[in-house]
């Protein structure tokens, strides 16, 4: 084999080791069909219901809302004059869209300080986790998706204080989340067992 054809083996081969698939499932309104097309996803929001008690519709219609599955997903870029890059919006990342700081409270809490967020299990168990603060901290059922998606926009403060009741557009897509989580919630009851 020559030197050419080795090298160019060598480089797809560390090329096929890449990252992972981060696209998003297709038909992302149909709960049975997104466990169907990616089964890790499925058992990383059965064991986060069963570590943290967050109902897994709910689970399914935050990450929708927030990376809509894609678990790479970042906030855009923003611009000076339109054109210049200066960042991006937030430090935002991954399926759970977890900013840095709240990402290493999280990890620094549980002890699990090889989370990804772009690993959908670190990514529902991040949930879970911080669900179950907004449930100790602000009273929310964890079944409550309208709420618990509020204080996982606002912060645990910023929920309490009410700041979401002045942004409209956050209140529509919260209700959004909470009719998702319903219709996730209902579908999941028709699912073939193996997808349970």
């Amino acid at each position: 084999m020559s030197r050419t054809l080795r090298a160019l083996v060598l480089l797809m081969v560390l090329a096929s080791c890449g990252g992972g698939d981060f696209s998003a499932p297709r038909n992302m309104d149909n709960a049975c069909s997104i466990l169907a097309q990616r089964p890790k996803y499925g058992r990383a929001f059965v064991e986060t219901q069963r570590k943290w008690g967050v109902p897994v519709a709910v689970q399914m219609a935050t990450i929708y809302q927030e990376s809509k599955f894609i678990g790479n997903a970042r906030t855009p870029f923003r611009y000076t004059l339109g054109v210049i890059p200066m960042g991006r919006q937030s430090s935002a990342y991954g399926y759970a869209q977890a900013l840095d700081g709240t990402w290493d409270d999280y990890r620094s809490a549980t002890g699990r300080r090889g989370a990804k967020r772009d690993r959908i299990h670190d990514a529902t168990d991040f949930m879970g986790w911080y669900m179950n603060k907004s449930r100790e901290r602000n009273g929310i059922s964890l079944g409550d998706a309208r709420n618990q998606y509020l204080a996982y926009h606002e912060g645990h403060t910023g929920f309490s204080r009410g700041s979401y009741q002045a942004k409209s557009w956050l209140m529509r897509i919260a209700g959004e989340v909470g009719d998702r989580a319903l219709i996730y919630d209902a579908q999941l009851a028709t699912c073939p067992r193996r997808l349970r």
